[in-house]
């Protein structure tokens, strides 16, 4: 049974970093690519940044491209999520996610495995 877990999630300032992780058990970790996505109160569910298996390659949304920072350690099972200058709307519910192949890494609807969630707010 695979399972993702998400810690890290806060209240924070504008202009703050977090860090929020993903912890996997139940699958071979370096065998899935992993994305985060997050979703916002009446908002559909959004991709934030993804990584593939090695950890060679990683893709971000626009909206996060220079502040936010996706790593992972498969030697750990865990994957971050790095969140710099934190804006009011980064406020979300963020979830990590897994899919073995590595195609449409940004569309949430080609995911296998997901995580219950860590709220993430910013205030301003």
């Amino acid at each position: 049974q695979v399972q993702l877990v998400e810690s890290g999630g806060g209240l924070v300032q504008a202009g703050d970093s977090l860090r929020i992780s993903c912890a996997a058990s139940g699958r071979t970790f370096s065998d899935d690519n992993m994305g985060w996505f997050r979703q916002a109160p009446g908002k559909e569910r959004e991709f934030v940044a993804a990584v593939r298996r090695s950890g060679g390659s990683t893709y971000y949304a626009d909206s996060v491209k220079g502040r936010f920072t996706i790593s992972r350690d498969n030697a750990k099972n865990t994957m971050d999520l790095q969140m710099n200058s934190l804006k009011p709307e980064d406020t979300a519910e963020y979830y990590c996610a897994a899919k073995t192949d590595i195609f449409s890494l940004g569309d949430p609807l080609n995911y296998d495995y997901w995580g219950q969630g860590t709220q993430v707010t910013v205030s301003s």
